[in-house]
């Protein structure tokens, strides 16, 4: 799905905030950011490390600090790539609405999108302050097939595309001393895991 550019594309930017756990980032995301930069014309995306998901069971594994020297390394050649810290300055848990708010007010001029996976965009009204957060967003789903059906009142684009990396197959791979399958980790990236020691 690729858009056409008009004369007024050159007064905004499009910007995409991908939210995550990212322990640790893997190509797998990468794979999907670029997926979306392409099909949908953006000019940014927006790496954010979120500090505590309300709808996952435990805390990530590596401090947040971590997460993002990872995600710092992982986008360090991809020029449409940035990395923020602003979800972990924001006291746990992590609401998408607060960043969504916190960067249409940064952005007031631009365009913002908000990358998600099917099995978000299938609990997204279990979502605190879900209309407020779609209120400000375009979302871009990304999905493994089918899109997934529209939901009534809410501005969404579909993608698609596979991927096998996993941050929890690679949390077990380390801590059994295990191979993590190749390439789906930045050389970058398992090298601050092994000078950090981080999931052994």
């Amino acid at each position: 799905m690729y858009q056409v550019a008009s004369p007024l594309s050159a007064l905004y930017m499009k910007i995409c905030l991908f939210g995550g756990s990212f322990d640790p980032v893997h190509t797998g995301h990468l794979a999907i950011a670029k997926r979306a930069v392409q099909s949908c014309g953006l000019d940014k995306v927006l790496f954010l490390p979120c500090s505590l998901s309300p709808l996952k069971t435990g805390q990530p594994t590596a401090l947040g600090t971590d997460r993002l020297a990872m995600l710092q390394l992982a986008v360090a050649d991809l020029p449409w790539a940035e990395v923020s810290d602003r979800d972990l300055r924001f006291p746990p848990p992590s609401w998408s609405w607060r960043l969504v708010k916190h960067f249409a007010a940064l952005y007031p001029h631009d365009q913002l999108y908000w990358l998600m996976g099917t099995d978000q965009w299938d609990q997204l009204e279990h979502w605190r302050n879900w209309q407020e957060f779609t209120a400000h967003v375009t979302l871009i789903v990304h999905t493994r097939g089918l899109p997934p059906l529209p939901k009534p009142g809410i501005n969404a684009l579909f993608i698609s595309g596979t991927h096998p990396a996993s941050s929890t197959r690679i949390r077990q791979c380390i801590a059994h001393g295990s191979p993590v399958p190749e390439g789906w980790l930045l050389p970058s990236v398992t090298h601050y895991i092994d000078t950090h020691r981080l999931y052994r």
